[in-house]
């Protein structure tokens, strides 16, 4: 069924369905859009709640981040702030794909729809025009066929009346008869405009407007087609990224089965252990008897009671739990923080000691690296001047060299802080494990002299010789080749010769120091001026 057969007689009725369509579409894209505005508030105020809960304890040095509770809590901020994530787009996706989707075809709609109703009305006009023209041929038809007949009745009783004469007989006539004739033109017009719009009726009413029913029945039937997949959308939309949030709820479920509950009270016995010992017993002193007076007054000075083991921390209150004025506590002295950490108890002491240590070995490694490529690199500026002016380097080997002075005496002094912490066994460790990879011990001066090695050196024993290090470490698979364009003697620690030509194995790329680390068949390894070679890489 159709609406050109079934509603061939009502197209105000049709003009009307298509603009209440149209209008429910706009409709839902207003829904949509309200929608998404809320959407898009939620994840707002979903990312700001997980940041106003996050900056708060966001040091990683703070006690409580080791604590299994606490590192689940940001774990759950962080999911929250993923799930904002999706709620957001969730928001764009219902925008992009109905919002601007549906307007766009909204608009389609509209011009289409506009086209076939000026289509209809054009045929309208032109089948009221061709009445208009039936209706005037009819009426003229009409009014010349009445002067016919009155003529013709004139005619007649002229020419019975015995005073006419001939001439006026004749003329009545011949009167008569001109309009009998104007009076059969006009009905031969009448019939041929009555044939004319009898046809145009009958294309309008059987074909024109039918068709055109037709075009907007189709319209129509797309429109509610898009909208419902509008519908589908709306849910769709969502349920795409509910992987993604169920993923996010699973890690706030997770978090929460990660707490361990012993493990936290083990890491707040291991960051507040004071290491002190318990204060023994005190002992009676007999104010009765005179003789044990002297006795009494010298056993105050003996380290037994609770203030005299405490030593440095004897300015604290020994009570667990006492009463405190207001008064107290607002006003007393808070220990000054030093940089041997003496404020801290013995093990907490040990402990920050010991994480200083770490900072300043890794500190001193990176400038002993610094300076060994500097080395590597005034080598080459001598050897080969057109690389580079040696001169250049001497301000960053005079600085590299003075950040190296620095930090050996800043690890001398904190390892003997560590040491009457008895902590003097892990200094060793720390070392060995900092520094087990570091190459020969090639300090430059400021002038580009090499330091002299007969100076004994606290921290000399750190540094193995650089070829003994490749001994030691598993040959890496070369990861491409490099073709030599120069001659290099390789005459410093750790490069090797190489000849113009030669082909050689790439082990390790420059790392911005301006040095390929290669390999020869035979297994010798070593540096060489990257700018030298021309390096072909493995894909």
């Amino acid at each position: 069924m159709d609406w050109g057969t079934e509603l061939w007689d009502q197209c105000d009725i049709i003009e009307k369905h298509t603009q209440s369509g149209l209008e429910l579409v706009e409709k839902y894209v207003k829904f949509v859009k309200e929608r998404t505005e809320i959407e898009q508030n939620y994840a707002k105020q979903l990312r700001n709640l997980s940041k106003k809960y996050n900056q708060k304890r966001g040091s990683k040095d703070e006690p409580e981040c080791r604590l299994s509770s606490y590192q689940s809590f940001l774990d759950i901020l962080n999911e929250l702030n993923d799930y904002a994530g999706q709620r957001e787009l969730i928001a764009e996706n219902l925008m992009m794909n109905i919002c601007i989707d549906l307007t766009k075809y909204l608009q389609e709609l509209k011009q289409e729809r506009k086209t076939y109703l000026l289509d209809a009305k054009k045929a309208q006009q032109s089948l009221e025009s061709t009445y208009k023209q039936l209706d005037s041929s009819k009426k003229r038809f009409e009014r010349e066929w009445r002067e016919a007949e009155r003529a013709a009745q004139y005619a007649e009783k002229t020419d019975q009346d015995i005073n006419a004469t001939k001439a006026d007989v004749e003329k009545a006539k011949q009167q008569a008869h001109m309009r009998a004739h104007i009076a059969d033109e006009c009905k031969n017009d009448y019939a041929a405009q009555l044939q004319k719009y009898n046809k145009e009726q009958s294309q309008f009413y059987f074909t024109d407007m039918p068709l055109i029913f037709n075009k907007l029945q189709d319209l129509d039937e797309r429109r509610i087609q898009k909208l419902a997949q509008g519908y589908i959308l709306f849910s769709d939309t969502e349920k795409h990224v509910m992987p993604i949030i169920g993923k996010c709820l699973e890690g706030i479920t997770k978090a929460g089965t990660s707490v361990d509950e012993k493990n936290d009270s083990m890491v707040v016995i291991e960051q507040n252990k004071s290491g002190f010992e318990r204060p023994g017993d005190l002992e009676f002193e007999d104010y009765s008897q005179g003789i044990n007076r002297a006795s009494s007054d010298s056993s105050l000075g003996t380290p037994k009671g609770p203030m005299d083991l405490l030593g440095k921390n004897k300015s604290k209150n020994f009570w667990l739990f006492s009463k405190r004025s207001k008064k107290f506590t607002s006003e007393r002295i808070m220990p000054t923080v030093t940089e041997d950490f003496a404020h801290l108890p013995p093990e907490q002491r040990r402990k920050r000691l010991q994480q200083r240590l770490e900072e300043i070995c890794k500190e001193l490694q990176k400038e002993v690296d610094q300076s060994e490529a500097l080395g590597k690199m005034k080598d080459v500026y001598e050897k080969n001047p057109q690389m580079g002016d040696p001169a250049s380097l001497a301000s960053q080997i005079s600085q590299t060299s003075q950040n190296i002075d620095r930090l050996r005496g800043e690890l001398n002094k904190y390892e003997t802080w560590l040491a009457e912490a008895g902590g003097r066994g892990d200094t060793l460790r720390y070392k060995a494990q900092t520094f087990n990879n570091n190459g020969a011990h090639d300090i430059h001066s400021p002038d580009g002299a090499h330091s002299d090695e007969s100076t004994p050196d606290p921290s000399q024993a750190i540094y193995a010789e650089f070829d003994d290090d490749f001994e030691d470490e598993e040959l890496a698979p070369p990861i491409g080749k490099c073709t030599a364009m120069y001659n290099f003697p390789g005459a410093s620690e750790g490069t090797i010769t190489m000849q113009e030509g030669e082909v050689l194995a790439v082990v390790e790329e420059d790392k911005g120091d301006g040095w390929t680390r290669v390999r020869r068949n035979n297994g010798d390894e070593g540096y060489i001026p990257t700018s030298y070679v021309t390096i072909n890489l493995n894909k």
